[in-house]
């Protein structure tokens, strides 16, 4: 027979001794493993050969939903994340105890932890936008290149690794098209896959004025650069630099919480799904190589529907 509190025991002993765990992970396998053995003596198990894939099971959904005591919780809900880590400490117990000889079955090992739910992409709305897009200003040389960085980013939602990398010569096509045209660039992503994505006015003008006016004052600097983006010194603009640029206008434009290179991806792809623009246009803008990596931007949309609907509605409420 192997008790729950004894298998635990040499599990937490195993952790300490043989894996050298740290004591923050040790206090959390002793935690949940405490709450595991508190489950199994309410239900009358007294012995880890008794537990089956049903137990843990149902434990798990135990955790998700909690258990009240009268009117209150004895024990509240678990968010998913703290359910599936949960998890994650009773497999590692029954596998022990399976290996070490103490169970003659390891019950837990088709029991996978919750997957906890997909994060939404924050979006900035296109007011935000406009204020982040006016928040460089264009009196000095750097003024001008991160007004061309951040309109070059929200125009064509590449990434900031994507952005870094053009050169001059990637956007002169682009920038000499006839006004009537809407001009492309051709972006390197992931895995050396390229993709033609257009770029609007606003971007392209932008563009112009930094080509025209700072970037010749840069690449002086610099033993010479092809880079579209240069940097003070006159050499490209790293991806890190580039982020930092970003923050910046953030915070002068008084935009609040965390903005980084993939919230101009997400607003990017946010605002034309909310202009009627087909999922399978945004996945070839993006690169992403799935469509269903872009649906996510779907629930977003979503979101906002239902939000319009329940502020515009007459009879919403």
């Amino acid at each position: 027979m192997s008790t729950p509190p004894a298998a635990i025991r040499a599990f937490l002993d195993h952790l300490a001794v043989e894996q050298g765990v740290s004591k923050h992970t040790a206090s959390a396998y002793r935690r949940d493993l405490a709450r595991y053995a508190d489950y199994l003596a309410e239900h009358g198990l007294a012995d880890l050969n008794a537990v089956s894939q049903g137990t843990i099971s149902d434990y798990a959904a135990s955790l998700r939903e909690g258990v009240r005591d009268g009117d209150g919780w004895r024990h509240p809900p678990l968010a998913a994340a703290s359910v599936a880590r949960a998890v994650v400490s009773v497999r590692s117990l029954h596998r022990f105890a399976h290996s070490e000889g103490m169970t003659e079955g390891d019950p837990a090992r088709a029991v996978t932890p919750p997957r906890p739910p997909r994060r939404l992409p924050k979006a900035l709305s296109v007011a935000q936008v406009q204020t982040l897009l006016a928040a460089p200003g264009e009196d000095t040389e750097l003024g001008l290149r991160d007004t061309a960085l951040l309109e070059l980013l929200y125009s064509t939602g590449v990434r900031i690794s994507e952005a870094v990398q053009l050169d001059v010569d990637d956007v002169w096509h682009a920038l000499r098209s006839p006004v009537d045209q809407t001009p492309t660039l051709r972006v390197l992503g992931k895995g050396n896959k390229e993709r033609i994505v257009p770029i609007g006015s606003y971007a392209r003008a932008a563009l112009d004025r930094y080509l025209v006016r700072a970037r010749p004052v840069l690449v002086a600097r610099g033993p010479g650069s092809p880079a579209l983006l240069l940097n003070a010194r006159g050499g490209r603009l790293s991806r890190q630099s580039a982020w930092t640029v970003l923050a910046t206008a953030a915070e002068k434009a008084g935009i609040k919480g965390d903005v980084s290179p993939h919230t101009m991806r997400h607003s990017f792809a946010t605002h034309l799904l909310d202009g009627g623009a087909d999922i399978r246009v945004v996945q070839e803008l993006l690169g992403h190589a799935s469509v269903a990596t872009t649906q996510i931007y779907t629930m977003v949309t979503v979101d906002h529907l239902r939000q319009v609907y329940l502020t515009s509605h007459p009879r919403a409420y």
